[in-house]
């Protein structure tokens, strides 16, 4: 498991947070996102148009330890 400290980010009005936010939140770069997504594992992400979503409960979740 990851050690991560969650820190301020912006977060959409409907609970979404973009990728580089979110990787922000985590204390890891995009880039960790990215590979995170394309294995599989990580907070559960939603692509938007061309864009990688994550919903903030679910980076909470991750950072507590329940998630993935």
């Amino acid at each position: 498991m990851v050690q991560v400290e969650q820190r301020p980010v912006l977060v959409l009005p409907d609970g979404r947070v973009p990728r580089n936010e979110a990787a922000r939140f985590l204390g890891v770069r995009a880039k960790t996102m990215a590979e995170w997504q394309r294995l599989g594992r990580g907070p559960t992400s939603r692509l938007v148009g061309s864009r990688r979503f994550y919903m903030i409960d679910d980076l909470r979740s991750f950072a507590s330890g329940e998630g993935k």
